[in-house]
């Protein structure tokens, strides 16, 4: 099984958006992108080179997140014979995993130092 999340990352000017695809048997990131935007594109891409470089899993968690149930993502992971998992509104918790991830890459990263836009 398979998971994806964004996550906010804060910049001298606003944020950039960082996607994550992580296994969880292994905890492993097999692919991540960063986006100053919101739009479904730099999930799609972390995706597309996570199956490219691991094969595809049998089931990929997600949530509710426009990203995650645009037309284009649901697409690759039909196409893909993926079975498709969304959390419940409001349960980060089904996917503690990789918000543990989150967890760790911005106490011990993010908050820690100054990035800027450029």
């Amino acid at each position: 099984m398979w998971a994806a999340d964004i996550t906010y990352v804060p910049m001298e000017k606003g944020f950039g958006y960082l996607v994550a695809i992580m296994d969880w048997h292994s905890r492993k990131v097999l692919s991540w992108r960063l986006s100053n935007t919101l739009d479904a594109d730099f999930c799609i891409q972390a995706l597309e080179a996570a199956i490219q470089d691991y094969g595809c899993p049998e089931i990929f968690n997600t949530d509710q997140g426009a990203q995650f149930t645009a037309e284009a993502w649901i697409c690759i992971l039909k196409n893909h014979g993926i079975q498709i998992s969304m959390d419940g509104k409001g349960r980060y918790h089904d996917n503690i995993f990789i918000e543990r991830l989150w967890r760790t890459v911005k106490y011990e990263l993010l908050y820690t130092r100054a990035f800027s836009n450029t």
